[in-house]
Protein backbone atom coordinates (compact mmCIF):
# COMPACT_ATOMS: atom_id res chain seq x y z
CA UNK A 1 0.00 0.00 0.00
CA UNK A 2 1.15 3.52 -0.77
CA UNK A 3 -0.30 6.76 0.57
CA UNK A 4 0.61 10.43 0.85
CA UNK A 5 0.32 13.07 3.54
CA UNK A 6 -3.20 14.48 3.48
CA UNK A 7 -4.87 11.32 2.15
CA UNK A 8 -8.02 10.34 4.05
CA UNK A 9 -8.17 6.86 5.54
CA UNK A 10 -10.96 4.56 6.61
CA UNK A 11 -10.42 1.70 9.04
CA UNK A 12 -13.39 -0.67 8.74
CA UNK A 13 -15.01 -1.98 11.90
CA UNK A 14 -13.97 -5.59 12.48
CA UNK A 15 -16.92 -6.84 14.48
CA UNK A 16 -20.69 -6.63 14.19
CA UNK A 17 -21.84 -3.29 15.57
CA UNK A 18 -18.44 -1.58 15.47
CA UNK A 19 -18.26 1.55 13.36
CA UNK A 20 -15.67 2.61 10.80
CA UNK A 21 -12.97 5.07 11.89
CA UNK A 22 -12.05 7.97 9.62
CA UNK A 23 -8.90 10.06 9.69
CA UNK A 24 -6.13 11.75 7.75
CA UNK A 25 -2.53 10.73 7.17
CA UNK A 26 -0.46 13.40 8.89
CA UNK A 27 2.95 11.91 8.09
CA UNK A 28 4.31 9.07 5.97
CA UNK A 29 7.21 7.55 7.89
CA UNK A 30 8.13 4.83 5.42
CA UNK A 31 9.96 5.29 2.13
CA UNK A 32 8.16 6.15 -1.10
CA UNK A 33 4.69 6.29 0.44
CA UNK A 34 4.92 3.02 2.34
CA UNK A 35 3.94 2.48 6.00
CA UNK A 36 4.12 3.27 8.80
CA UNK A 37 1.73 6.24 8.75
CA UNK A 38 1.01 8.76 11.47
CA UNK A 39 -2.78 9.08 11.41
CA UNK A 40 -5.01 11.66 13.09
CA UNK A 41 -8.53 10.30 13.46
CA UNK A 42 -11.55 12.59 13.27
CA UNK A 43 -11.98 12.26 17.06
CA UNK A 44 -8.49 13.81 17.54
CA UNK A 45 -6.69 10.59 18.47
CA UNK A 46 -3.30 10.11 16.76
CA UNK A 47 -1.45 6.86 16.24
CA UNK A 48 1.23 5.24 14.08
CA UNK A 49 -0.28 2.54 11.86
CA UNK A 50 0.77 -0.30 9.62
CA UNK A 51 -2.44 -0.84 7.64
CA UNK A 52 -4.10 -4.21 7.29
CA UNK A 53 -6.89 -5.54 5.14
CA UNK A 54 -9.44 -3.36 6.91
CA UNK A 55 -7.75 -0.11 5.81
CA UNK A 56 -8.73 1.98 2.77
CA UNK A 57 -7.17 5.20 1.39
CA UNK A 58 -9.07 8.03 -0.29
CA UNK A 59 -6.55 9.94 -2.38
CA UNK A 60 -6.65 13.54 -3.50
CA UNK A 61 -7.28 15.24 -0.17
CA UNK A 62 -3.85 16.86 0.23
CA UNK A 63 -3.87 20.14 2.08
CA UNK A 64 -6.47 19.03 4.60
CA UNK A 65 -3.92 17.56 7.01
CA UNK A 66 -2.67 19.78 9.76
Amino acid sequence: MEAAQGDRIIVRGRTVGSSDRHGVIVEVRGQEGHPPYLVRFDDGHETVMYPGGDFAVERGHAGQAG
